[in-house]
């Protein structure tokens, strides 16, 4: 598998044998979660008896956050007949929609499906589309944050307005704060470059960052971490996948996982089940990370009651 960014856009011609499944996939930016999801979604195949190389015919190609390039991508595919085709995250999975009303489109690792108008109902998908959301229990990350710091009063967040995904997610976070009695102070980055300088003036005045599963913020999450702490600030992360990078404590999806369940639609779908007949969902399952270093270093002690509750520590 290998990346293709914008200016290497090409077609390979197919020449599997007939009976060799073919999965186009298309991403919208090559970040940890993302990336795992992908890889989830590649080795649930295997165990569901679908081998690259051998019976399965495996595309990937990443838009670099870029959902003009996600077009490009998706005209390109629908062109090649995949037998499925699989949107990772929003603005990928919007593009693939867009392009092709009969060939069957798998979204994954999206927020909202319905409010980003890939669907109409999750009971019942339409005629070619379905698959799994991320949605993030915000409500969660923000009793997280204040069992992390109990006396906090305000919780900043950096996010791009133009993903749908992020959209969804702020709001829950206005409603989840608001009924903790906390402020939200928001900073907006269109891409990747912009989240360092909002995450600093978001970090001067919020007590606490936290970082939401937006494809922006996670691309450059080394660069909003960075400024957190550098304003002396934790971030509390949506994905546990921020832990690495430095987030105090994380309670999200295993990316991983959410790639393995996704395969459970494609392979349903290339054994000829009707998309009718699969309801797009909620992914299963999460996990709570805390980052016992990166609280250290900010002078933050974490609750024993975090810590027994926690999936992994990283000490």
């Amino acid at each position: 598998m290998s990346a293709c960014c914008a200016a290497t856009l090409f077609t390979v011609p197919f020449t599997a044998s007939a009976d060799t499944a073919k999965v186009a996939v298309s991403q919208i930016v090559e970040h940890p979660a993302l990336d795992a999801t992908r890889q989830g979604l590649l080795d649930g195949l295997k165990k569901l008896g679908y081998v690259e190389g051998e019976n399965l015919d495996f595309s990937y190609q990443t838009a670099q956050g870029n959902p003009a390039i996600a077009v490009q991508i998706a005209r390109q595919y629908v062109g090649e007949r995949p037998d499925v085709l699989v949107g990772i995250a929003t603005p990928s999975a919007q593009a693939l929609v867009a392009a092709t009303k009969s060939i069957p489109v798998v979204f994954t690792a999206v927020t909202d499906p319905v409010g980003a108008k890939l669907i109409k109902d999750m009971e019942k998908p339409n005629a070619n589309v379905t698959g799994l959301s991320d949605l993030s229990p915000v409500a969660q990350h923000v009793a997280l944050a204040k069992e992390l710091l109990p006396n906090m009063t305000s919780i900043g967040v950096v996010y791009n307005p133009g993903e749908a995904n992020a959209v969804a997610l702020v709001e829950l976070l206005r409603e989840a704060a608001d009924a903790q009695g906390l402020k939200v102070i928001e900073g907006t980055a269109l891409k990747s470059a912009d989240v360092q300088s909002a995450a600093q003036i978001v970090a001067s005045q919020a007590d606490a960052i936290y970082a939401p599963t937006d494809n922006t913020v996670a691309s450059a999450i080394d660069a909003l971490v960075g400024a957190s702490n550098q304003a002396g600030k934790p971030v509390i992360g949506g994905a546990t996948s921020y832990i690495p990078n430095g987030a105090v404590a994380a309670l999200g999806f295993d990316y991983y996982q959410i790639g393995v369940q996704t395969a459970d639609y494609v392979a349903a779908l290339l054994k000829g089940e009707e998309v009718a007949n699969l309801p797009a969902k909620v992914a299963v399952g999460s996990d709570l990370a805390i980052n016992l270093k990166a609280a250290q270093k900010l002078g933050i002690t974490v609750p024993q009651a975090l810590l027994d509750r926690a999936t992994t520590v990283e000490k």
